[in-house]
């Protein structure tokens, strides 16, 4: 969290707020939620589909 305030009081464009920016980014990847995919279940992806499209869609 100590990153992503140092962002909001970082001025665009500063040498802070780039050094900020990379801080956010290193711990979104090492908590898994950038990067390359860690795991792999079998199941297909539906991420950025229409839930009508999918098994979870209502055929009302």
């Amino acid at each position: 969290m100590g990153a992503r305030r140092a962002v909001r009081d970082a001025e665009d464009g500063s040498e802070a707020m780039k050094e900020a920016r990379g801080r956010v980014h290193a711990a979104k990847v090492a908590l898994g939620e950038r990067g390359p995919v860690w795991w792999d279940d079998g199941a297909p992806d539906y991420n950025r589909k229409m839930v009508k499209n999918t098994p979870y869609g209502n055929d009302g």
